[in-house]
């Protein structure tokens, strides 16, 4: 994927200015930064999470294999159907295990060999052996780690290129964290992943690129988003460019 001078306004505010950069296929990309400098907006910008917000708009590009997603010819529901999303803290719906991953199979309008998806789904999301004799139990039940793996599988079950990650730890606890960090390189061999965290040490170990955002304020107050530098995760963290890089990551602001 390809972000050409993406920016966003919610209303009249400009939420991010003009970011640039590229995600490679088959690694994970982290975007970090200080709270408010639009991670998220950014990551929502990649699947048109946005359209469903009122009075968002979008300005730039934000190619997919080369074809631009918010060109008027393309459905954002083929969109979403191609890049998932996994949110910050577990939604599973009250429903059972088997039909928690069903629902994107029926959202997508895939209907043949659901049995075997719902297994595939839930085994990519190392999950299938801890629930396989209970499918048909609630999902409410399950552990916060085990239904942020159900939401993966959930996810996982239209067969996605990309995977939009929006913190998706910070909810769980340390041996969860864990789990969906292994969860992560394991599924990083045959899709591309991009997270947002908040985490420093989690952005350091789990990804293989990183883009620092951070926020411009005006004289009126206004807070804005935008990209300082991406770079490959190890030098971004050993050897920034930019001063704003290196003050963050030591913890001087943020």
């Amino acid at each position: 994927m390809t972000l050409n001078g993406l920016s966003v306004f919610y209303g009249e505010n400009l939420a991010v200015r003009d970011v640039s950069f590229g995600v490679a296929a088959n690694r994970i990309t982290a975007i970090i930064g200080p709270s408010g400098c639009g991670k998220s907006t950014v990551l929502r910008s990649l699947n048109r999470m946005n359209d469903l917000i009122d009075g968002c708009r979008v300005i730039g590009d934000v190619a997919y294999r080369g074809i631009d997603i918010y060109a008027p010819d393309v459905e954002a529901v083929e969109v979403r159907r191609r890049i998932g999303m996994v949110f910050q803290r577990p939604t599973p719906f009250p429903k059972s295990i088997y039909q928690n991953v069903v629902y994107g199979l029926k959202l997508a309008g895939i209907h043949d060999a659901r049995d075997d998806r719902v297994e595939h789904a839930l085994r990519q999301a190392a999950l299938w052996d801890e629930v396989s004799g209970r499918l048909d139990s609630s999902a409410l039940g399950l552990s916060g780690g085990q239904q942020q793996r159900l939401c993966i599988a959930r996810a996982l079950a239209v067969e996605p290129d990309v995977l939009l990650m929006d913190e998706p730890c910070s909810a769980l606890d340390p041996i969860a964290t864990a789990r969906i960090e292994d969860l992560m390189a394991e599924l990083s061999e045959r899709l591309t992943i991009v997270i947002v965290t908040h985490n420093l040490a989690q952005a350091a170990r789990a990804s293989h690129d990183t883009a620092f955002l951070t926020t411009e304020v005006d004289d009126h107050g206004n807070r804005t988003g935008v990209l300082v530098e991406v770079a490959p995760t190890d030098r971004l963290f050993a050897h920034p460019i930019d001063e704003r890089t290196e003050q963050y990551i030591t913890g001087r602001f943020g």
